[in-house]
């Protein structure tokens, strides 16, 4: 069993996504029913849809998109990350209306294409401690030089369970190491943050990359979280900037040679059912 907690679906005839015109590669419609093919064969059988930073009008329509896929039968989709803005002041109405529906797991605000100080603003602050207790997560996607800013906001908020998206985005096309490896060590004494193992072959030379040159970056990932603070996605379609939905995920089962079947659990399915429950 694989649970994918990491997939985007890109539709521009029903959302609009102002980013995609400066990515080229991803400027362009990745359907749910392309994903669910592939998905299917690589052993997956639930996924988590994570919100792909429409126009911010358009964050209703975006949870309602998905969840009208999710009703369709055989769905592999069980629930959404959604998009949201802590630092307005209709983010409180917005956490209530959310709460009421139990498609929604959790929410995303991407905090790499914004100023670092958004998240240091109190109404910022203020808002992430209104989902504490709600049994809603809050996705942190964040680059290595941001580690100390994301230490800020998760002390501040201890009832809030986090999520470090995609392995804290490690430059390995760069082998920037060291620096990203005291940022992660510095985040998972932080208990209320697990760590996402998703999509990391898009930070990789496309060319050259191999399970080896993943397997540090996922074995520090786990040795500082541990076997129960981790779980898998997939980051469809951006990890197709470094291979594909399939080597990713043959590449994780290569990286993860070595442990036990119970330990590989955890990470593939366990520790996202008993989050999310899913």
């Amino acid at each position: 069993m694989l649970i994918d907690t990491h997939l985007h679906v890109i539709d521009r005839s029903a959302l609009p996504y102002p980013w995609l015109s400066g990515v080229p590669d991803l400027d362009q419609d990745f359907l749910y029913e392309t994903y669910a093919a592939e998905a299917r064969r690589c052993g997956i059988t639930t996924a988590l849809h994570m919100e792909v930073d429409v126009d911010p009008a358009a964050m209703q329509a975006e949870t309602d998109h998905i969840a009208a896929i999710a009703r369709k039968p055989g769905s592999l989709i069980a629930g959404a990350i959604v998009s949201c803005r802590p630092e307005d002041d209709g983010f409180a109405a917005y956490l209530e209306r959310q709460k009421a529906d139990p498609f929604v797991k959790g929410f995303r605000r991407v905090l790499h294409v914004v100023a670092d100080d958004v998240s240091e603003g109190a109404l910022f602050r203020e808002n992430i401690r209104r989902i504490g207790g709600s049994g809603l997560t809050f996705d942190l996607c964040t680059l290595p030089h941001q580690a100390g800013r994301v230490v800020a906001l998760v002390d501040l908020a201890p009832d809030v369970q986090f999520v470090l998206d995609h392995c804290g985005v490690p430059d390995i096309r760069s082998d920037a190491f060291q620096p990203w490896k005291a940022g992660i060590s510095e985040i998972a004494r932080r208990p209320n943050v697990i760590c996402k193992v998703s999509g990391v072959v898009a930070y990789a030379d496309a060319e050259t990359w191999t399970a080896q040159t993943l397997r540090p970056y996922i074995e520090h990932v786990i040795a500082s979280f541990g076997w129960d603070r981790v779980v898998w996605g997939s980051d469809w379609p951006v990890c197709t900037l470094g291979g594909g939905l399939s080597t990713w995920v043959a590449a994780t089962h290569a990286a993860l040679s070595g442990s036990s079947e119970a330990e590989r659990s955890k990470l593939l399915f366990a520790n996202a059912q008993r989050l999310w429950s899913l």
